[in-house]
């Protein structure tokens, strides 16, 4: 039964990278696939809601996977989001990945501020996804399967905020 159906705001928005950067960023984490890359670039998928009820927007692999137990790898998506200002994209493992094969986030959960798609690598939104399976399961995946899913949400500052600087980066950016 459905309480209300209520429009939801349209808050962001997904775009490629350029060519030159996904070149770039995926040739130096799949050195092995770097002839690849410019073809891959065509393919890559904007995250999208695989049902009008999911907060999720699921995000695809660029190329296929395999992480043995204890292996890790980073993927660069080819995907920035932007987004209004005074909300964050949030980006969890699809939870399927997690429940059966404990696939995880290096980070714990991946935090996009708004301010990080004007950074000199245009926002190009990366995971780093360890298999952290305790039952020794290999994690074996295909190109364009949904791995993660990212989640846009408002968020409030205090009172007595008084954050002026501009980022540029990633990782570290904001502590510098």
């Amino acid at each position: 039964m459905m309480l209300y159906e209520e429009k939801q705001p349209e808050v962001a928005r997904f775009l490629k990278i350029s060519r030159e950067r996904f070149v770039s960023d995926f040739s130096e984490a799949f050195p092995e696939h770097a002839s690849k890359a410019e073809q891959l670039y065509e393919q890559i998928r904007l995250p999208r809601r695989a049902t009008k009820g999911s907060a999720g927007y699921d995000f695809f692999l660029p190329v296929s996977i395999e992480l043995k137990p204890g292996e890790t790898v980073k993927i660069p998506t080819g995907i920035r989001a932007e987004m209004a200002e005074r909300y964050v994209l949030l980006l969890f493992p699809r939870s399927g990945l997690g429940f059966k094969y404990r696939l995880q986030f290096d980070n714990t959960v991946g935090v996009i501020d708004s301010d990080y798609f004007g950074s000199d690598n245009e926002g190009h939104i990366f995971a780093k996804l360890t298999n952290d399976s305790r039952e020794e399961k290999t994690v074996s995946l295909s190109a364009g399967t949904g791995f993660m899913q990212g989640v846009f949400l408002p968020y409030g500052i205090t009172v007595d905020d008084d954050a002026y600087e501009t980022r540029n980066g990633g990782f570290g950016s904001t502590t510098k």
